[in-house]
């Protein structure tokens, strides 16, 4: 011990004060750099409240966070807490030993969370969660409301009340959609977001009970009917990138955008003063239960290495904890899946109300695990048929051929 510090505890010794207690830093990495003042406000929170704890926060960019996460962590150079993705993308880490495995007695509240939440972030061959689920997204149809309020035009419920409300846009010289499908992950998108409620319920718990395929007639009516809507697309729509699509809808040139709940908040990142507004899956028939597809974005996860558990444990807690899932939601207008926050925004909260009739966000939720994925299939194939280059037929004989390599119950 230096001789000045034994100087400081000897002298805190003979006055009888306790000697000046050291905060314990961990580390805490994620890849949202776009939300780095939130995030230090969140740690403010939480270092308030222990101030015998340091958090010390690093944002990596998004592409590259995997890569350098895992690299750290295989040279044990890794973060004492960690963001960490959900389904396939996360099962490496969890089943390479990274992760510290949370059962209720080390965060209770993830009792109380979704079940569906905490599947995302659970390892299947253990069955253990790993991480605290943090957002969930929808994938919907967004519309212009103020739009659409001008034009007498209703929120579109039904195909005919796209084909209507297509129709009036084009006549008043604006593209009825915006959506393009050069991104390959578009195609998913507009696979689900729009065709989710003419699958119904029905259909995706057939496929979860080795009952139904992706050549069954309600996954083929859903493609043909995307299909066809393809006519209300902008001009080239097949060679349109996705920031040009959000640029369309954003600026007005277009009256309505198949995506997802994120939009919301970079859409009026674009355009502050654009209303928009939020609807399910369009209906066959207007008595059809109109559906959004949902799936959870990541979670928060310790480091099974960290020399710092007691500590990382309590921040843990803390993420899991009502008071920061209501600062996530209000702050980074997110969905937080922790029960009981409100929500204050009324375009988070109509999201919230679309979410309780929903299916999973299929392919993510459950097809991503093994290759060819499922979302890859479907991307590929969508993207195609969209182009003209298969049938809704052809794409879902190939999307299940593909899944059918490792899914048994297509293997029949």
């Amino acid at each position: 011990m230096k001789p000045f510090v034994k100087t400081i505890l000897a002298a805190a010794a003979f006055a009888g004060l306790a000697a000046p207690a050291f905060s314990e830093e961990i580390s805490f990495w994620g890849w949202r750099t776009e939300d780095v003042a939130q995030y230090e406000d969140f740690i403010a929170m939480f270092e308030k409240e222990n101030p015998d704890i340091t958090v010390k926060l690093r944002m990596v960019e998004a592409v590259s966070y995997g890569t350098i996460l895992k690299t750290a962590l295989a040279g044990e150079a890794g973060p004492d807490v960690m963001m960490v993705r959900a389904y396939g993308s996360f099962e490496d880490l969890a089943s390479g030993g990274y992760l510290m495995p949370l059962t209720d007695d080390v965060v209770p509240a993830l009792k109380d969370f979704p079940e569906a939440a905490l599947m995302a972030e659970t390892l299947r061959s253990d069955e253990t969660v790993y991480a605290i689920p943090f957002a969930s997204q929808t994938m919907m149809m967004l519309y212009n409301k103020g739009m659409f309020d001008d034009m007498g035009l209703a929120a579109p419920k039904t195909w005919d009340d796209i084909d209507a409300a297509a129709q009036a846009l084009q006549e008043a010289g604006i593209f009825p959609f915006a959506n393009g499908t050069a991104a390959a992950w578009q195609n998913e998108v507009l696979t689900f977001g729009m065709g989710a409620s003419t699958m119904g319920k029905g259909f995706y718990e057939d496929v979860m009970a080795g009952e139904a395929d992706f050549t069954d007639p309600r996954f083929v009516d859903a493609l043909t009917r995307i299909q066809n809507a393809s006519q209300y697309f902008p001009d080239g729509f097949v060679g349109l990138d996705y920031p040009s699509s959000q640029q369309l809808f954003a600026s007005g040139m277009a009256g309505m955008f198949v995506g997802g709940s994120y939009e919301i908040a970079a859409m009026k990142s674009m355009n502050p003063d654009i209303e928009v507004g939020v609807a399910p899956a369009p209906t066959v028939n207007p008595d059809d239960e109109g559906l959004v597809a949902v799936y959870y974005d990541g979670g928060y996860a310790g480091n099974a290495a960290s020399e710092h558990k007691e500590a990382v444990t309590k921040f843990l807690n803390f993420l899991a904890s009502q008071e920061f899932g209501q600062a996530f939601a209000d702050e980074l207008s997110n969905i937080s899946p922790i029960p009981g926050v409100k929500f204050s925004n009324p375009d988070l909260q109509a999201v919230a109300d679309l979410n309780q009739n929903s299916i999973p966000y299929m392919m993510l939720v459950h097809f991503r695990f093994e290759q060819p994925s499922g979302s890859t299939l479907v991307q590929e194939n969508v993207q195609k048929m969209m182009a003209g280059d298969e049938t809704p037929e052809e794409a879902g004989k190939i999307i299940t051929d593909g899944i059918a390599t490792y899914y048994e119950p297509f293997q029949k």
